[in-house]
């Protein structure tokens, strides 16, 4: 298991590192003015790089594959190729990725889920294939890219006790 491993498996579905950094871009640009899209794919390869991610994004991928291919068993299959609403497992999955760098993730993530922006828009009009998994998770790593920078901003205010 690998990072590249993972960039590869994004790939083959569609989504470059790049597509989920472009995201990044757009959810940190009003509050770091100097931030370039090289800083904001860094850090998605830092959350790429994390082995729990990795295991979550093969399970996703690996499952829509397989209601793509029709090898899920009911009702299970139909749940999948309705995309059903209260289905919530896919962004139960998403929400352990956005987790990684804070609670900040979780609210990214929200906006993500409802706004549906840039790749992850792509994959949920996408009527070819099944990313049922895939939007959502694409969703959370770019939350918890966008939470690292978030929090490793030199700039971020500190705080000191006054204690006598």
């Amino acid at each position: 298991m690998s990072m590249e491993l993972a960039e590869s498996m994004l790939l083959e579905r569609g989504v470059s590192v790049s597509a989920i950094a472009d995201i990044v871009f757009q959810l940190q640009q009003k509050y770091h003015p100097d931030l370039t899209l090289a800083a904001c794919e860094n850090s998605v390869r830092a959350v790429l790089g994390k082995r729990e991610v990795q295991y979550t994004l093969f399970t996703g991928i690996a499952l829509d594959k397989l209601a793509e291919s029709r090898l899920l068993p009911e009702p299970l299959q139909s749940i999948m190729d309705q995309d059903e609403p209260l289905y919530g497992v896919d962004e139960t999955l998403a929400l352990g990725v956005t987790s990684i760098y804070g609670m900040i993730g979780l609210t990214s993530f929200g906006y993500l889920d409802k706004e549906k922006i840039g790749v992850i828009h792509t994959l949920n009009e996408d009527r070819k294939s099944v990313h049922v998994f895939l939007d959502d998770l694409v969703a959370g790593i770019a939350a918890a890219a966008s939470s690292r920078i978030a929090h490793n901003d030199p700039g971020a205010a500190s705080y000191t006790s006054s204690i006598d």
